[in-house]
């Protein structure tokens, strides 16, 4: 199966979306949607564009199997659809393109923890879409936790708190983290390229979304400290508060084969790819569509803090 497993993998398909105009079959409880019978290319029609938008406010991340026809070009063609395309801050592109990001698991790019796409800058991507275009044999699966649904389970007392909160995100992170088996190609390459330049921002802890209008945390392994808080009451608020995003009731896992698509609402979503795979190829392609910084609450926007050259880029 593609997703977490349902609790009647028998039961018929879900019936196609009136709303959506979307051959589309929910995955999991809360995230998560299959998209059956569309290729993928940058000539789709604007309504079908506006579809796909529109599904993904609802079910944050959307999959799409068999799309080897897609290349790089046809990659960020489709990607053009949805707005401007953004580079990696510090990370360049696949050659011969203008904003693919090529992360292959044979270099130690295992992002193996749970994380929002660059949060590290104010203005961090809006949307993402990942490629398969090398899947192992077994494992290699990714995971993504929706962040709006973590929000709205909170207890009222948590979701008060939670709104006045600000953090710092930095790409100068704990890299290596619980992973125990980490290369030094890997770390080299974290080290050098990573953190090239130093990015600091501060977040608010919840966002309203532009879109949906929903609230939703900003967390994940690039937040170093909530923000007028000691370290150790820091760090047991974002072990709190995270915890409540990755709960298995707000979760779905995708088992990747060569061809699938999956394209995310980086504003509502975290993600974690599963370093399980040992040493199988694993390649995927990634194009970002460009975003807007953050809204608290309170009308307040994220602000950048510091951009320098990291100290670190030259252990």
């Amino acid at each position: 199966m593609s997703a977490l497993a349902l609790d009647a993998p028998t039961a018929a398909p879900t019936p196609a979306s009136a709303v959506f105009g979307l051959d589309l079959r929910p995955v999991a409880g809360r995230l998560g949607a299959e998209v059956l019978n569309l290729r993928l290319s940058g000539d789709l029609q604007p309504a079908t564009v506006r579809a796909i938008r529109q599904a993904l406010g609802t079910h944050k991340i959307l999959f799409f199997r068999n799309q080897t026809h897609l290349d790089e070009a046809g990659q960020e063609a489709f990607g053009r659809l949805f707005g401007d395309l953004v580079s990696h801050p510090t990370v360049p592109s696949l050659k011969g393109t203008d904003h693919v990001l090529d992360v292959d698991g044979s270099r130690g790019e295992r992002a193996s923890s749970w994380h929002t796409d660059v949060t590290f800058v104010p203005d961090y991507p809006a949307i993402s879409i990942l490629r398969s275009v090398t899947a192992p044999e077994r494992g290699g699966d990714t995971l993504w936790a929706n962040t709006a649904a973590a929000y709205a389970e909170l207890p009222e007392p948590l979701r008060d708190l939670a709104d006045r909160l600000w953090a710092l995100h930095s790409n100068v992170y704990d890299y290596v983290g619980d992973r125990q088996n980490k290369s030094e190609q890997a770390l080299h390459r974290y080290q050098s390229v990573f953190t090239a330049t130093r990015y600091e921002t501060e977040h608010p802890l919840v966002h309203v979304h532009p879109e949906t209008g929903e609230k939703a945390l900003i967390l994940g392994h690039f937040v170093q400290r909530i923000l007028g808080l000691t370290s150790t009451d820091s760090r047991l608020l974002l072990e709190l508060f995270q915890t409540h995003v990755t709960r298995p009731e707000n979760v779905v896992r995708w088992r990747w084969a060569a061809g699938d698509v999956a394209v995310w609402d980086n504003r509502a979503t975290q993600h974690r790819a599963i370093d399980d795979y040992d040493d199988q190829p694993r390649v995927v392609r990634r194009v970002t569509i460009a975003g807007a910084p953050p809204v608290a609450a309170d009308g307040q926007r994220s602000r950048a803090r510091n951009v320098e050259p990291a100290a670190s880029a030259a252990a």
